[in-house]
């Protein structure tokens, strides 16, 4: 057995984190979530002001939907406060207590009473709620654990999502393969951002979304089986990174399968950002694109103008030419 050593010892540059936090508030919260708040709370006194939404995306490395969604499940969990600005993406600094607000604009007063931590536990008391959890742990075909089931209360608590709408998530996400709470945590946000407030909503977002992802397996003649989860990241990329229809992301898969003849996604992310990166967002805006490749493509073929090349220099261009007078020469003929 591997032994672990810790050395507990201070320093003075140090980020103090209460127990409280990681006691109470870590287990429930997907990964992300925490390194934002740590991230916060490691630069709240900084000198240059609070980070920003980019730069936290970027230290990161995710986008700043990720970051936001993380300030929002805080804020939610009266960890931290903000207020949303048209001018600017500053978020708030979280306190070195959990309990403690703090406001986007300054720091925590210390005179600030802690604010109250919504009681979860009142929802597990309900006979629906009870009888979720009990549904839960026969699609996931195990004992939930604490975790599990705090996750659950946040679907229901926080998102504000129906029991009803809870078990057709987790239904959902088992049937296609995925058994994970952090991954079911993922598909309750994106629901919940995309406000999918009712079973018979979230089953035509799914069914649309399914159509899709069999729609470009099929371009690619891909035939008798799902989509695998690198080729789901790169789908879900063209359709929200991205933002394009089902048939430009068909068009791209089209255009790989013509230069390549194989199914590629890399291939087809090329065109694609390509694309995004021209502002397409129609058909037309590929014709025109298309037009003007094949105008600098017959440019480039077009061979430029010669000068005019000087008579080849032979043999007889080497004498110096003579003139005759051919009266002259004449006369002379006729008086012989």
């Amino acid at each position: 057995m591997t032994k672990l050593t810790l050395t507990n010892y201070a320093q003075c540059n140090t980020t103090v984190l209460e127990n409280e936090f990681i006691d109470r508030y870590m287990p429930m919260a997907n990964g992300e979530y925490v390194k934002v708040y740590l991230l916060l709370l490691r630069h709240m006194n900084r000198t240059e002001g609070i980070l920003s939404v980019s730069e936290m995306a970027d230290i990161l490395e995710c986008t700043e939907k990720d970051i936001r969604r993380a300030l929002k499940y805080w804020k939610n969990m009266d960890l931290v406060d903000y207020h949303e600005q048209s001018e600017t993406d500053e978020p708030p600094a979280p306190s070195h207590t959990p309990s403690v607000s703090a406001s986007s604009d300054a720091l925590p007063d210390t005179d600030t009473p802690p604010a109250s931590v919504p009681n979860i536990q009142q929802y597990r008391e309900r006979k629906e709620f009870k009888e979720l959890l009990f549904v839960a742990e026969q699609y996931l075909g195990k004992t939930l654990s604490s975790v599990d089931i705090d996750t659950i209360t946040y679907f229901y608590d926080t998102l504000h999502m129906s029991a009803e709408l809870i078990e057709y998530l987790i239904e959902y996400c088992v049937e296609n393969g995925h058994k994970s709470m952090h991954y079911i945590q993922k598909v309750a946000l994106s629901w919940s951002e995309q406000k999918l407030t009712t079973v018979s909503a979230a089953k035509a977002s799914t069914v649309l979304y399914n159509k899709n992802c069999y729609s470009i397996l099929n371009a690619y003649g891909i035939k008798g089986r799902a989509p695998a989860a690198a080729e789901t990241a790169y789908i879900k990329k063209w359709n929200d990174e991205y933002g394009f229809s089902l048939d430009i992301i068909l068009e791209a898969c089209n255009r790989t399968m013509n230069t390549i003849h194989q199914p590629n996604f890399e291939y087809t992310d090329t065109i694609l950002k390509n694309w995004a990166d021209k502002q397409v967002r129609c058909r037309k805006d590929i014709d025109s694109l298309d037009a003007d490749f094949q105008k600098e493509k017959e440019r480039r073929k077009k061979p430029a103008a010669k000068p005019a090349a000087d008579a080849k220099a032979n043999k007889f261009n080497n004498f110096t030419g003579r003139s005759y007078d051919m009266d002259s020469l004449e006369r002379r003929l006729v008086q012989q």
